[in-house]
């Protein structure tokens, strides 16, 4: 893949630089309540304005169905960007309209502008190749000839969309330094890792994970299991898991990979179950087997936590996708954070794999150093470690 630093050699200079990056933050109203990702975008902006690129930024925010809504406007992430940058981010009202064409026309060397979200598009996510295509001829006549492209967005490169793929084929394309770090780790845990290898997932569905359950389950040494995903599992094994969390459609999935691989995989031992899902719920600490029938497990408990970390505190390389309860009631963290911080106290090789596990990290305030690399794009990721290709990074690889 040509990549921004060949981007750079060949000068940036009063050039239009297109990037697609993932700004896609939560929201609290017009409060944006984590904005790891707008940071993590700022070292590739950063180096185009230093070499005097005119930085042109495209970005989705939440799931529109294909038109404007007010409530997934991307305001909020300019004046946050504006504000990391130390300078103005114009933004632009539509996204290749009268507003866009304004904003970019008016851009000065060294300085950024926003599009709109991308996703107020419907040509944007469309199965049709000449819709995506349209809106791709769209954005590359907004930044002119003599325009790059610039893949930056690794937790939108699995989706063969306009901003991501159709567009790569219409300008000269690098990727990112963001793109380019995580297919480099991606690599490092697809090809050879030094060993023991040992993956931690949780999250909520075994449905969600089911695919990448399979095509790792043959290459690591350990895979531990937490999260809402852990109770099918459970259940698979015969246990009452009262009112938890449950996939029954999941359950001879599940059976099938214990009855294959029962040695790797590791399951909780004790669960925190809770009257009821709120963050003042009623709690006590439960044998995995032995959840009540009228009660819910909302984390692992202590002894799966010291399990869990045992193994880890002897890994040399370390997966980890997915929180092991609900880390966002405080009540019911303690799981995630012990297991996080079990990573962080190994001398491992450690890749959390973005989405709510890099939430976690920042909202139970662990050291982000503490791991090697914290992904920005969960269900890329995934995908990859599945084996399915990326089309945003095929693209960049040469696929025209």
């Amino acid at each position: 893949m040509k990549n921004l630093d060949d981007l750079l050699s060949e000068g940036v200079r009063g050039r239009r630089v297109l990037v697609r990056a993932d700004l896609n933050v939560p929201l609290d109203g017009e409060k944006i309540t984590d904005d790891g990702r707008v940071r993590a975008s700022l070292p590739t902006v950063r180096k185009l304005t230093e070499a005097g690129a005119q930085v042109v930024l495209t970005a989705h925010l939440g799931r529109p169905k294909g038109e404007p809504d007010p409530k997934f406007s991307l305001a909020p992430v300019a004046r946050r960007l504006g504000e990391l940058l130390g300078a103005d981010v114009a933004l632009a009202t539509d996204l290749v309209g009268d507003s866009a064409k304004s904003v970019v026309a008016g851009l000065a060397d060294g300085s950024v502008a926003l599009l709109e979200n991308v996703r107020f598009d419907a040509r944007e996510t469309s199965k049709d190749d000449a819709e995506r295509g349209a809106l791709a001829d769209e954005l590359a006549a907004l930044v002119g000839p003599n325009a790059a492209f610039v893949s930056d967005g690794f937790g939108v490169v699995h989706r063969k969309q306009a901003s991501v793929y159709d567009v790569a084929k219409r300008l000269p394309a690098y990727a990112g330094g963001l793109v380019l770090a995580e297919v480099e780790v991606l690599r490092t845990l697809t090809g050879d890792p030094k060993r023991p290898y040992v993956v931690v997932l949780g999250g909520s569905k075994v449905s969600d994970k089911l695919a990448v359950i399979k095509a790792l389950l043959p290459k690591v040494d350990k895979l531990l299991i937490g999260g809402g995903m852990a109770y099918t599992f459970l259940a698979a094994q015969g246990h009452n898991v009262g009112n938890s969390l449950l996939q029954k459609d999941q359950i001879e999935s599940t059976k099938q990979l214990l009855a294959d691989h029962g040695d790797k995989l590791v399951l909780p031992l004790d669960v925190v179950a809770a009257d009821r899902f709120a963050a003042d719920a009623e709690k006590q600490v439960v044998a995995a087997d032995a959840i009540p029938a009228d009660w819910m497990g909302l984390d692992i408990g202590p002894r799966s936590v010291e399990l869990f970390a045992g193994i880890l505190r002897d890994t040399a390389t370390v997966f980890w996708n997915g929180p092991a309860g609900v880390f966002e009631f405080p009540a019911f963290a303690d799981g995630t954070r012990g297991v996080a911080q079990a990573i962080v106290d190994s001398d491992a090789f450690s890749v959390v794999g973005g989405g709510d596990s890099a939430a976690a990290v920042r909202t139970l305030g662990l050291p982000e150093d503490g791991f090697s690399h914290i992904s920005t794009g969960g269900g890329a990721s995934l995908e990859y470690l599945e084996g399915k290709e990326l089309p945003g990074v095929a693209v960049l690889e040469g696929e025209r």
